[in-house]
């Protein structure tokens, strides 16, 4: 992961490489890829400084390494490569997968 060398997140933000999607069904249908759902999941690769509020301090609770879920909706996809990466908030991180 030298790639995301180049990109360091600010304060509040996390990298998060997605999980591939996946291409064949429970019943063993194989989907097109514009009909494959995007995973919101995938391992952190970097993350950004705590952010400071006026009334409290927002760090994150999860690190470099740890598979979490985040808001489907959530974050801004980027290419980096040929690769795929969400550049997602604290805050639409909602569970880290053990």
């Amino acid at each position: 992961m030298a790639k995301t060398a180049k990109i360091k997140p600010l304060a509040g933000y996390a990298l998060v490489k997605p999980e591939e999607s996946e291409a064949k069904t429970a019943s063993g249908l194989y989907l097109p890829e514009n009909a494959q759902e995007r995973p919101a999941r995938g391992i952190v690769v970097a993350v950004g400084a705590s952010v400071r509020h006026s009334n409290h301090e927002e760090k994150a609770q999860f690190s470099v390494g740890d598979l979490v879920i985040y808001k489907k909706w959530g974050g801004d996809e980027l290419k980096i490569e040929s690769e795929e990466f969400k550049l997602v908030k604290f805050e639409d991180v909602m569970a880290i997968v053990e």
